[in-house]
């Protein structure tokens, strides 16, 4: 069996997979980055493990995470949402997800997509870490704590620091498996 990130329930196949396949690997999809910010923000305060049990039910409440879609909801769908017992039903993130997919079009139409936009607080590339054990590794960083501070201006909410840096460690655009981690190799070459 491979040497995964000590953080990962080995008993959990399908946190297993998100480990594997998923997590770190850097992403340009604009609907999967809007997925992925909506996802991380109703995490807050929770186990990511809940949320990626829930995952298939989100994608289905929330019209797979089509941001125009998701701009659009009215009371009515807030209503729909906030009873549905397969998502976090926390008024404070569902409503926040309604706002974060306007705020969401707003900068695909200035930067030309979302991808062009949250990447340029790295670079454009992954940062790669060299993280030996989990406990080296950070809740936030600098890039993390400058992309929530424009995200906030730009009216985004749910988007802390911790919370902005656990989705640039899913997106890919910091590399932080372990270096015993058989992804860090992979991702990192």
């Amino acid at each position: 069996m491979p040497t995964r990130c000590a953080w990962v329930p080995l008993s959990d196949p399908l946190y297993i997979a998100y480990h594997d396949l998923e997590w770190g690997v850097p992403l340009h999809e604009d609907r999967k980055i809007f997925e992925l910010l909506t996802l991380e923000a109703a995490q807050a305060g929770l186990s990511w493990k809940t949320v990626l049990h829930k995952r298939e039910n989100f994608r289905a409440a929330f019209d797979n995470f089509d941001p125009e879609k998701v701009a659009r909801y009215g009371d009515k769908k807030l209503a729909e949402l906030l009873a549905d017992p397969g998502i976090i039903r926390n008024r404070l993130k569902v409503s926040a997800a309604i706002n974060n997919a306007a705020r969401f079009l707003e900068v695909q139409k200035e930067f030309g997509s979302f991808d062009s936009y949250i990447w340029r607080f790295v670079g454009g590339r992954p940062r790669i870490n060299a993280r030996k054990t989990i406990k080296e590794v950070p809740a936030t960083s600098p890039e993390s704590d400058a992309l929530s501070l424009d995200l906030k201006k730009r009216g985004f909410k749910f988007v802390g620091p911790t919370v902005i840096y656990a989705h640039m460690q899913a997106s890919g655009m910091v590399n932080d498996h372990t270096l015993d981690c058989f992804r860090y190799r992979e991702l990192a070459g």
